[in-house]
């Protein structure tokens, strides 16, 4: 009966929430794009600012990942998006095409529910939070139930900042009484206009389910291809910087290392080197034992250190080690080892030749990571250019940590945390979301050209002859403001045409 209660003031309060919403979008709507920018600008400066206690927040009531990684993503969150999208147009006319003469007006979409895994809470939440505002939109977040103290604080804090810079009180809320229900009818409520969703398949699922447009994203069941071309030692410690971050928390970290036979040896090694412990047999057994739980990932390892991870299945790693490593051959879902595992572990595939390689990555991709990201480590162009054009991923980073490269952190691709997967993943868009996704453009067109269609004797439509631009000019003008005008032979040609029509 409690949980029913529960349940029943988690959806009152998101109502509650929604109304508030709505009025205050409705004035920051009203605002300039210099008060928006004002705005915006403060926020992520007070991001910034908070970025090592929100950190530290969310690992401590997580208990996944940790702080000084999570201080670093928030930092990214604050800085590097704000650069991205300081000097994006988002308010009124945001573009002009002189030639074709069309405007196109910017609009923001409304209110927007913000669903926020707990993987990832405070960074997701600043991130959000500054997108939504950029394009003048409010925001009411759903954490997920075991983040969220340091969800609402971070959603104060970006609030707090918000309205000291101008903006309306309650453009960015928190949900205090989080569960399903509750997140259910914050994303189906009539007054929500979109969703941004970033948690599992189930709630991304669910976002796409209801009857609202949403930007949802898929898992990240990232392939890493090795090529003999490569630079060993930069790629090794790329992969293991990438996949320790945060001990694997972020979706575009590496999952798996297919590399060449002919350098696998000397790629071990490099590994090795920069804290990769390659797991005997015996030892891959033990930690396989734990990695699923009722056909599942289990939670319980996701974001946890290798030290914490070993202990939990009864092995000891010293304390450098910081990424562990099984070799597999086989690939699917209910094969421990070839799936998303939120953790730094990481599946170790032998290939002969770059073909054999591509193959492989394309499965582990469709055993669990279509559409989100695919790395490469390789100087032979021919082969990049081969993989890109076959692997079945939106993102495909080049001599980069995929953690990094994917979020654009390493890359010149848009700075952002949360990633679309496009239809491969069934999501809607394969772009790394912005304030671009957050708006409605108006298209205003003047006329500028003539309607050529012509009647055959039987009534029947038919395109007209092109005509050339000389002959267009001859008929048809067209002033500054954009009023079109109809030269006398294509009036009498219309005349004719209508008066043939009606059999006069």
């Amino acid at each position: 009966m409690m949980m029913a209660d529960f349940d029943l003031l988690s959806v009152q309060e998101a109502r509650n929430l929604l109304y508030k919403a709505r009025e205050a979008q409705k004035k920051l709507t009203e605002s300039s794009q210099e008060q928006i920018d004002r705005i915006v600008e403060r926020m992520a400066l007070e991001a910034e600012k908070q970025a090592g206690f929100l950190a530290r927040m969310a690992a401590e009531e997580t208990g996944f990942g940790n702080e000084t990684d999570k201080t670093i993503k928030n930092i990214f969150a604050a800085k590097e998006v704000y650069v991205a999208i300081k000097d994006m147009k988002t308010v009124g006319i945001i573009s002009t095409d002189k030639n074709k003469q069309v405007w196109e007006i910017a609009e923001p979409v409304g209110v927007i529910a913000g669903v926020i895994p707990s993987t990832n809470p405070t960074s997701t939440i600043i991130f959000k939070s500054l997108i939504a505002v950029k394009s003048r939109n409010a925001i009411v977040f759903s954490p997920h139930p075991s983040a969220l103290k340091c969800s609402l604080e971070a959603a104060k804090i970006m609030a707090k900042a918000a309205k000291e810079a101008g903006a309306p009180e309650n453009i960015i809320q928190c949900m205090e009484y989080p569960s399903l229900p509750g997140t259910r009818e914050l994303m189906s409520h009539k007054l929500t206009d979109v969703i941004l969703a970033t948690g599992g398949p189930a709630m991304v699922k669910a976002a796409y389910s209801s009857g609202k447009p949403a930007y949802g994203v898929g898992p990240g069941n990232v392939p890493v291809y090795v090529h003999t071309s490569a630079d060993l030692d930069q790629a090794a410690r790329h992969i293991i910087e990438s996949k320790s971050f945060d001990y694997g928390t972020i979706c575009a970290s590496e999952q798996a290392v297919v590399v060449e036979r002919e350098i696998k040896q000397d790629f071990i090694d490099k590994l090795k080197k920069y804290g990769a412990y390659l797991l005997s047999e015996i030892e891959k057994e033990r930690i396989e034992s734990i990695l699923l739980t009722g056909g599942t990932l289990n939670p319980k390892i996701v974001g946890k250190s290798p030290q914490a991870i070993g202990k939990m299945a009864g092995l000891f790693f010293p304390a450098e080690i910081k990424v562990l490593i099984g070799e597999e051959k086989e690939i699917g879902k209910h094969i421990p080892f070839s799936i998303e595992k939120l953790s730094p572990i990481l599946a170790l595939y032998t290939v002969d030749g770059w073909e054999e390689g591509c193959d492989v990555c394309i499965k582990l991709l469709e055993a669990g990571g279509l559409g989100h990201t695919f790395g490469i480590h390789c100087q032979d162009q021919a082969v990049i250019k081969a993989f890109a054009l076959k692997q079945p991923a939106s993102r495909i980073v080049v001599n980069s940590g995929t953690a990094f490269g994917g979020i654009g952190a390493t890359t010149g691709i848009f700075p952002s945390l949360t990633l679309g997967c496009g239809s491969y993943g069934n999501n809607i868009t394969s772009d790394n979301i912005g304030p671009q996704h957050l708006i409605n453009i108006k298209r205003v067109a003047f006329g500028i050209k003539g309607m050529m269609i012509k009647t055959t004797k039987s009534g029947t439509l038919q395109p007209a002859k092109t005509a050339d631009a000389s002959e267009t000019e001859k008929n048809i003008s067209v002033d500054r403001g954009g009023n079109v005008t109809v030269s006398r032979e294509e009036i009498a040609e219309i005349v004719k045409r209508i008066l043939s029509e009606m059999k006069i």
